[in-house]
């Protein structure tokens, strides 16, 4: 008689329940599990040890509601993680009053599902190679009465600043999730460049893949690109030297808007991962950061648009190259396109 296989001890098996049909892998064990180490959940994923319906898992997998994955043993909130030869973390702290304040300062919008925080450029959204201070980490200073924590259902580059939303509650997350998945959710970009780009309003359908030369960089030759598709309007430009310029992506490839910018000639200022030197201009704008904002987001079609105010830093540059953008910080660059 065969015997079935037991599953080694603190190892479970989790069903995906109906609201969280559609969430990438990574993005439900985040939200199943909120203490989790982002390093150790990457190492785990990389690794194997997760299984979904008892084939090995990709990180970027969707799931459906039914499935069954297969979580080894994690480190529970009150138990921090063990880094290899060394001792064992602090949990993560509380977030200080100070710092609290600050992230309640950065909201834009809220209501029963979702809250609108204006990022800054400079923080990352979550804990990684050297991030000891990230957005995940201060995010029980927006929890509810009952302790339940706003979830993130996007990001942005650390670099990039601007309008990005949290769910409140599981329901709202899985919602959230499927309108960006969906592109229902309608995000608008603005970027200062270092060139103008060929046209008043054009689109950018080059195919991106990550790069084979190491480090995270986007490229059309990839072995893996993809179709990639950004919408984008000229709003201002001084000459042929800098413009300001509304996007539009209709896909969410890593780096999209930054790779499809530098692939017309027109790199986000500031940008030397994509556009080199030519992304400072003759060089007098080179320590200014990069210039690409997540201007609005309408996360559905009979929703409100929420828009988030230029960084200082962008305003500082748009001011010295004399780019003013007029009407367009009132109105919609798409509308009627």
């Amino acid at each position: 008689m065969t015997r079935a296989p037991q599953n080694p001890a603190g190892v479970r098996l989790l069903t995906v329940a109906a609201d969280e049909a559609g969430l990438r892998l990574d993005r439900w064990f985040l939200l199943r599990f909120p203490g989790l180490p982002f390093g150790r959940l990457q190492r785990i994923l990389r690794t194997g040890q997760v299984r979904v319906d008892g084939g090995r898992a990709r990180t970027g997998q969707r799931l459906a509601a039914g499935q069954q994955v297969r979580v080894p043993p994690l480190p529970s909130k009150a138990s921090p993680e063990t880094p290899r030869g060394g001792k064992p973390r602090a949990p993560a702290a509380a977030p200080s009053p100070a710092d609290a304040a600050w992230l309640r300062g950065l909201i834009l919008y809220q209501d029963a599902r979702m809250i609108a925080l204006n990022k800054p450029a400079g923080l990352a959204v979550q804990g990684g190679s050297g991030q000891t201070r990230h957005l995940d980490g201060l995010l029980g200073a927006l929890a509810a009465a009952d302790g339940d924590r706003p979830r993130l259902v996007h990001r942005l580059d650390r670099d990039t600043s601007g309008v990005l939303l949290l769910a409140r509650g599981r329901q709202s997350a899985a919602a959230l999730a499927q309108a960006f998945r969906d592109r229902t959710a309608r995000k608008t970009y603005w970027a200062v460049t270092a060139g103008r780009p060929p046209a008043v309003r054009g689109r950018i359908d080059t195919p991106l893949g990550k790069s084979e030369g190491g480090g995270q960089r986007m490229t059309a030759d990839a072995p893996d690109a993809r179709t990639a598709l950004t919408e984008y309007r000229l709003l201002d430009h001084a000459g042929d030297r800098f413009a300001l310029v509304a996007l539009r992506p209709h896909t969410g490839r890593t780096h999209q808007l930054r790779a499809h910018l530098a692939s017309v000639g027109a790199p986000v200022l500031g940008d030397g991962k994509y556009g080199g030197r030519a992304a400072f201009g003759a060089g007098e704008l080179a320590g200014h950061g990069l210039h690409l904002h997540a201007r609005a987001i309408r996360p559905a079609a009979a929703g409100p648009e929420i828009r988030a105010p230029l960084p200082p830093h962008m305003v500082k540059t748009l001011n010295a190259l004399g780019l003013d953008p007029g009407v367009w910080l009132d109105a919609d660059p798409f509308d009627g396109l």
